[in-house]
């Protein structure tokens, strides 16, 4: 009786992995996932999302242990992510945790997004490849806009956020019912900070350690520094924009 109580009090954790092509990788990621002693503690189910791959990403994701949603057509990173938003939201998950399907993000940094959410009471933590010096810390282009980026962030919700393209990231049920309703499309990460600080939640970063992707493609790696940029910015202000309006 005393371990079913147990299992009553446990938070569930949907970990979701968008996956494009990812073959090299998926296995890794799921498995490090599962291996991690927080499966003790917490209720977790690893949803890969197969972004409509074309190589070998669905066939060995449906051998492990996860779950597979396989969508149609090919989304981008913003379709998928909501679709997993939408799968946390609807099941009742306590928290949902982004993991890239690339290998990026080590599970072992896992717990201390969960740690930081409990912790500092937040809705969405962030981990940033830049509060330590530590890890795999992007392109010199990629951090060229980050900090581009930063700066725009700022200036428009006076929130400082170091590392707004981390896609490692958690969000609480509060921040799961503003995603289930909308969620950015292109470059959902930077855009959806401005989401949640003008829905005001209370959003904070962490520390984690980030390695090279392991395999796959970068959606933005053949996007020129400037232009890509400019995409972002557009997006960060429409995003603005239609926050406020609805």
């Amino acid at each position: 009786m005393q371990s079913l109580s147990l299992k009553k009090l446990m938070k569930k954790i949907a970990i979701i992995v968008p996956a494009y092509n990812e073959e090299k990788s998926i296995a890794e990621v799921v498995n490090g996932i599962k291996s991690l002693s927080i499966n003790d503690i917490y209720k977790i189910d690893v949803i890969v999302i197969n972004d409509c791959s074309t190589d070998k990403t669905s066939e060995i994701a449906s051998g492990l242990d996860c779950i597979l949603i396989n969508l149609p057509l090919n989304l981008g990173i913003g379709g998928a992510m909501q679709t997993g938003f939408k799968y946390a939201m609807k099941r009742d998950y306590d928290y949902a945790i982004q993991v890239d399907g690339d290998g990026q993000h080590p599970a072992k940094e896992i717990p201390r997004l969960i740690k930081a959410m409990e912790d500092y009471n937040a809705d969405v933590v962030i981990g940033s490849r830049f509060l330590e010096n530590e890890g795999f810390r992007s392109t010199l282009t990629r951090r060229i806009g980050i900090n581009f980026f930063k700066f725009i962030i700022k200036f428009l919700t006076g929130k400082l956020i170091t590392d707004s393209t981390s896609g490692f990231r958690i969000l609480n049920r509060k921040a799961l019912e503003i995603v289930n309703k909308y969620y950015p499309d292109e470059y959902p990460e930077p855009e959806s900070i401005i989401l949640y600080s003008y829905n005001k939640l209370n959003i904070i970063e962490t520390p984690v350690v980030m390695v090279e992707r392991q395999g796959g493609k970068s959606s933005i790696g053949s996007i020129s520094g400037i232009y890509y940029m400019i995409k972002v910015s557009l997006g960060i202000i429409f995003t603005m924009i239609r926050t406020k309006r609805s």
